[in-house]
């Protein structure tokens, strides 16, 4: 007992600080893990499963069934929508007469009454044909009146299930359902969903109940209906569709390509150009791709999907577990957090021996290997978070690497690392032969500020693509980064589509109002040639907004233990982002304070008048300087 006491008290100080850094770390994952996944504290689950997802997809025809398009030029040729009931039962009729396909769910709902015909035609249909006819549950719960529209039908009493089975189920609100009309129809199902918060449809309530009574989704009633075999009242242990999370939605496996259905436009079935042999013997899901119709929702394949193509995906998983491609449920928390332990006791091993750079190719390398992992776990485990090992990870790098670095490399190299990131080559070779005591302490200096920003940058992007997006993006701050740093200015911060710069720190100089000012002119003609670019391959033209200001500010090494930032504080800082969003106002691209026109000595300016600016109780005089391309 002394010796093992005695060890401990002889035990390094910073061993403890690299154990309670690890314990941290994965004490990260294991909280994000057991956490209900809507109160996660880290993102990125979802957008990390949806790449999985496009990359598990397989592009492989799916011959069990069909998807019958009530489509834009079936419309247009046919007559808009919604189409008579007459219409409709023909489609039915025609499906199941002379395709002799297995049966027929509609992703379409028939709220009131159209015309008598056609509704007694699908009231006989729904009532003694395999026709599985939709209705729409409401699932969200702050509504202060809830949906009753329709007469709802179908249904199984919620006594015959077990109270454990109840509680896994989606609990609805509300509904949206088919006139009294169609109140014989033998097979209903729901197709109401509810997105996640990013408008993506991910999950869906494969049984719900409401008010004492169980309903099936869309495409498990169509299976029902017309598999030929029974199916259990809830899904066995072995099917991804028990495998619910806590509001009871079931995540849509999306398995196949949206290419790999069959789509067949409901024209074609109603002029008989269609062969028969291409339908015969399928499950047929009727719905509509129309952009006119709304019914297109994001997924996790595609940012605009069709509806009734989520229910042909539930559909592919239910027919594939019947052939016997059984769901294997995997502890994916488990596996995610003794992973992160792994990770967390190889970096307390290598992070006091080793370089900073060699501990970061380790949490990178442990990094794609969990990414690897994590594409195989997904597949098993529905609901665990494949993020939070990454998160330890992350945790690790900004936290155990700055430590381990800042204990081996001490005040020096400190310096040098933090100030490359911001600051010219040529004032950092300055400031290490200086004999400044503390280079970056906060400090009282005569400074030129400039913000630049894009002008209308979300009108700008919002119709690109990510990776358009981040082109047009990178493309932009590289007009604006080369001039700041080619003039020996600090690069403070980007701001997304722009960035904030000062000349005059961490060491003075004479002339920073006229280096500014040439920065700021280089970024004009920079950002023309690339707007002049853009224009000549059809996109929009692209506008810098840039202001200046000189006068007295703080700047200095600003922030907490955590983390700091060098950076200027003061009233000319505030007035140049001031006099930046002024420029909207102007033709003009530079818009420059009264302080850097009476510091500047090589420059000729052209007087635009007196502003009031935000923040200012006075009217402030603002000029602008011309740019000779």
């Amino acid at each position: 007992m002394r010796h093992a006491f005695g060890i401990f008290l002889r035990t390094p100080a910073k061993t403890y600080l690299w154990l309670v850094i690890a314990a941290l770390a994965v004490s990260l994952c294991a909280v994000n893990q057991w956490l209900p996944e809507s109160q996660r504290l880290f993102t990125g689950d979802n957008w990390l499963r949806d790449h999985y997802a496009q990359l598990r997809a397989k592009d492989l025809p799916e011959e069990r069934l069909a998807l019958i398009d009530i489509d834009d030029h079936s419309i247009s040729v046919l007559g808009a929508t919604p189409w008579p009931r007459e219409r409709i039962a023909d489609l039915i009729e025609k499906l199941i007469a002379d395709f002799n396909v297995r049966g027929v769910a509609l992703d379409i709902y028939f709220e009131k009454q159209q015309d008598t015909v056609g509704d007694q035609r699908l009231a006989v249909l729904a009532a003694h044909g395999p026709v599985v006819l939709a209705q729409a549950f409401d699932f969200h719960k702050n509504k202060t009146t809830p949906a009753r529209n329709g007469q709802l039908i179908g249904g199984v009493p919620a006594a015959t299930f077990s109270q454990t089975d109840l509680t896994h189920m989606a609990q609805a609100t509300g509904f949206i359902a088919n006139h009294a009309g169609l109140g014989d129809a033998r097979y209903i199902g729901n197709i109401g969903f509810v997105p996640d918060q990013d408008g993506t449809l991910r999950r869906i309530p494969v049984q719900t109940r409401f008010d004492n009574k169980v309903y099936d989704a869309l495409s498990r009633v169509l299976l029902q209906c017309c598999s030929g075999r029974k199916t259990d009242k809830v899904f066995g242990s072995n099917s991804r569709f028990s495998d619910v999370d806590e509001n009871g939605f079931a995540r849509v496996d999306y398995s196949r390509t949206l290419t790999s259905y069959e789509v067949v436009p409901a024209l074609s079935v109603l002029q008989g150009t269609t062969p028969l042999e291409s339908l015969h013997g399928k499950y047929i899901i009727i719905g509509s791709s129309s952009l006119s119709l709304a019914d297109r929702v994001p997924t996790p394949l595609l940012s605009s999907t069709s509806g009734f193509l989520v229910h042909a995906q539930a559909l592919t998983t239910m027919l594939d577990e019947e052939e016997g491609q059984h769901y294997v449920k995997w502890p994916g928390r488990w596996i995610a957090l003794l992973f992160s332990a792994l990770t967390a006791g190889i970096a307390v091993f290598m992070f006091p021996r080793f370089s900073a750079l060699a501990n970061t190719l380790m949490l990178g390398v442990a990094s794609a290997v969990w990414m690897a992992l994590a594409y195989l776990v997904v597949d098993h485990d529905m609901w665990f978070s494949p993020v939070s090992p990454l998160v330890t990870n992350f945790f690790l790098l900004a936290v155990a690497v700055p430590f381990g670095w800042q204990t081996a490399q001490r005040k020096s190299r400190r310096l040098l690392g933090t100030l490359q990131q911001y600051v010219a080559k040529a004032v950092v070779q300055e400031l290490l032969r200086s004999d400044l005591k503390d280079p970056l302490a906060p400090r009282q200096l005569h400074v030129t500020t400039l913000i630049a920003d894009m002008e209308g940058y979300t009108s700008q992007v919002e119709n690109l693509s990510m990776e358009e997006a981040a082109s047009l993006t990178r493309e932009f701050l590289e007009c604006l980064t080369a001039p700041v740093l080619e003039k020996g200015g600090t690069l403070d911060k980007y701001t997304g589509d722009g960035l904030v710069a000062f000349w005059g720190a961490p060491l003075p100089v004479e002339n920073h109002a006229d280096l500014a000012l040439d920065a700021a002119i280089e970024i004009v003609r920079n950002v023309r040639k690339l707007s002049q670019l853009y224009e000549q391959q059809g996109r929009k033209k692209i506008r810098v907004r840039i202001g200046i200001e000189s006068g007295i500010a703080i700047a200095g090494d600003f922030g907490s233990s955590f983390r700091s930032i060098y950076t200027a504080v003061g009233d000319s800082v505030n007035t140049a982002s001031r006099l930046e969003d002024a420029a909207r106002h102007f033709p003009h691209d530079i818009i420059i304070g009264k302080g850097t026109v009476e510091s500047s000595t090589r420059h000729v300016f052209q007087p635009l008048g007196e502003r009031l600016l935000k923040g200012k109780e006075k009217p402030t005089t603002i000029y602008t300087v011309e740019v000779m391309l």
